[in-house]
């Protein structure tokens, strides 16, 4: 009913019989089930079909399906032709008799253009079973050693100087608590002990070029200034380094030395110096963790290294940014000493942070009152139109730890309470008999404003209580800002690198939202975690293994099968204009000086058919959308 809820198909069946050069014409409700696939092998064989057309939904998804079935019949795959009457017509026409003529004229194109469909050989290269995976978060390091421990290869790249992500930042995970770095921490030591795992954080992927089963990656490794190989991690550098900053990792509440190691299980467990900071490097003084290191691990002469390493396909999961809660100036955050983000809460709850573990104000006060804001940065137009997903249930679990710690009253501000995972539901009403007050309705302004004696000294959060119909002033200690996930901010860099999409939201893009989530448009790539969309944890996880599944299928059959529609260049219509050569997005077209003709490298060639509209000579063609083709479409279309 998809398509003959609005489109007459026994009628277009009859229409179609009648076609120039048509033998059968049939109506079948589902073509593309085992018994439609039979009908077309069992027609082809007995009547010797020497061209078929299917007309039904998109070929994105079906003409595969379909190509298998005719070439398994003995027909070469590349004279089967497939009409899209659903989304080109039925889906977007309520008139039924307007859509049947429409359907008519979509059916009477596809017939006269398969005519010129010629037999087209698939060629097979080999792939290199090396795996790149790009990203050293829980999914890049789930991924990376499901694929290790396959026995093949696996580079892993990190840009920080450890792995872990944003995970290894959490007290504890929604909805079991458990500990964070109890589950984390020995999946990263299992990535550096792996022997089929080489892990290259502080790294960069600066180029991704080759073609599908045999790229070559360019990676440039930072210079730490410490020697991974003699270095123990016994800390000494750390503990006598005279100059303290402010430590990114706890979101510069507490400090770290000029050389330092994130975090306390940071892998690898090797420092690293920071240029901007250490003395030596700003002032030529100092060099104390040079003097005191026992190993002699410490090099100031060490220099950036660009790596080239061969790789047959590739996994993104670099993961997300979080949003930057200063861009709401109503909520005052970097301006009211209290309002804080989620993570700097995360950071002061945990064990290793900047209060070893204790909710505090900045007076080192314990809060008697704490509200919790959702929705950050997310559902909102002004800012990112997506549901982030963690919000509402981080929330609850920054709400039980406030009650779990302190004697603190709790307020959650929340817009819709989406508790959508295993467990999560169950967690939501645990939080509800904690003595946490929930309040519907999106927070106006977070003030320091007092209007009352009993607001003097507090944050007052102004927010409209959509229950009670009324707007609210709450006076409380201490602001936590739920705020949402958003795209990298080197996500269009490393989309053009990778030469993948972005969807419009910025995340990159799969190449089917149901039947490919990890897949791209581009053969041989693969994207998992939050890069793609925002996740939990467990789906990042699953998203990590399903990558990592869909690699091993693809280096384990050792070959991979190249489209055949792609474009060819006539050597003797080429002027040599090398218009082509700039416009290629996948770098397949090159200039020979020789003869002063475009070539190009077929196995590189995606068959986008930029080249062949740009062409001013008319000199190149795309095997199976030759002009021939087109123009035979386009006037039965208007006959």
């Amino acid at each position: 009913m998809n398509i003959a809820r609005t489109v007459d198909c026994k009628a277009l069946s009859e229409y179609a019989s009648h076609l120039p050069n048509v033998v059968v014409a049939r109506d079948y409700p589902f073509t593309c089930s085992n018994p439609g696939q039979e009908m077309i092998k069992n027609d082809i064989r007995e009547m010797g079909l020497t061209r078929v057309v299917v007309a039904s939904c998109s070929p994105l998804m079906h003409e595969p399906t379909f190509r298998r079935a005719v070439e398994s019949a003995g027909l070469n795959p590349f004279l089967f032709q497939m009409a899209n009457i659903r989304e080109q017509c039925s889906w977007i026409t309520e008139n039924r008799e307007l859509a049947t003529e429409r359907a008519k004229a979509i059916v009477r194109a596809a017939v006269m253009r398969v005519t010129f469909n010629e037999p087209l050989k698939v060629e097979k290269i080999p792939v290199n079973s090396n795996v790149l995976v790009v990203g050293g978060g829980i999914t890049g390091i789930e991924a990376a050693l499901q694929i290790a421990e396959s026995g093949k290869k696996v580079y892993l790249v990190e840009k920080e100087p450890t792995i872990g992500g944003y995970m290894a930042r959490f007290d504890k995970t929604f909805p079991t608590l458990d500990c964070a770095a109890c589950i984390l921490t020995p999946k990263m030591v299992n990535v550096e002990q792996h022997e089929n795992i080489e892990l290259l954080t502080y790294s960069d992927v600066t180029d991704f070029s080759g073609y599908v089963g045999k790229f070559t990656v360019k990676i440039r490794k930072r210079p730490r200034y410490v020697d991974e190989d003699k270095c123990t991690g016994c800390g000494q550098c750390e503990q006598k380094c005279p100059l303290s900053v402010p430590n990114e990792f706890d979101c510069k509440l507490g400090k770290r030395k000029a050389i330092y190691r994130p975090f306390p299980q940071a892998v690898p467990n090797v420092p690293v110096i920071d240029r901007e900071h250490c003395l030596y490097f700003t002032k030529n003084i100092c060099r104390v963790c040079e003097k005191l290191c026992p190993h002699h691990a410490i090099d100031f002469e060490q220099k950036e290294k660009y790596l080239e390493v061969p790789v047959g396909s590739a996994i993104l999961a670099t993961g997300f940014d979080i949003f930057d809660a200063s861009r709401i100036k109503e909520y005052g955050y970097g301006r009211l000493p209290n309002v804080i983000t989620s993570i700097e809460f995360e950071r002061l709850t945990h064990a290793s942070g900047p209060t070893a573990g204790k909710i505090q104000l900045k007076n080192g006060k314990p809060p008697e009152s704490v509200a919790i804001v959702h929705c950050v940065g997310s559902r909102d137009q002004n800012y990112n139109e997506h549901c982030s997903r963690v919000c509402c249930m981080y929330s609850l679990k920054s709400a039980h730890l406030v009650r779990e710690k302190t004697d603190a009253k709790v307020y959650e501000f929340y817009i819709d309470m989406r508790a959508f995972g295993k467990g999560y539901e169950e967690f939501y009403k645990r939080v509800l008999h904690e003595d946490v007050t929930f309040i519907r309705g999106r927070v106006a302004e977070i003030t320091d404003v007092a209007q009352t004696p009993a607001e003097k000294g507090k944050l007052i959060v102004v927010a409209e209580d959509t229950l009670l119909g009324i707007v609210r002033r709450l006076p409380v200690d201490m602001v936590v800002l739920s705020v949402g996930i958003e795209p990298r901010k080197d996500a269009a860099q490393l989309a053009q690198i990778f030469r993948i999409s972005r969807s419009k939201d910025g995340f990159f893009l799969e190449k089917h939202p149901k039947l490919a989530p990890v897949s791209t448009a581009a053969q041989g790539i693969y994207v998992a975690g939050s890069c793609q969309s925002p996740k939990d944890i467990p789906d990042s996880v699953a998203q990590g293994a399903a990558a990592a599944a869909n690699v091993l299928s693809f280096v384990d059959k050792g070959e991979i099968e190249l489209d055949p529609t792609i474009a060819l260049i006539n050597d003797e219509a080429c002027s040599g204009c090398k218009i082509c050569v700039g416009l290629c997005p996948y770098g397949a077209i090159s200039f020979d000086e020789s003869n002063k003709r475009a070539v190009i490298t077929s196995i590189l060639c995606k068959g986008c058919g930029v080249c062949v509209a740009a062409c001013p000579s008319g000199a190149i063609e795309q095997q199976n959308f030759t002009s021939k083709q087109l123009m035979t479409e386009i006037e039965a279309i208007c006959l």
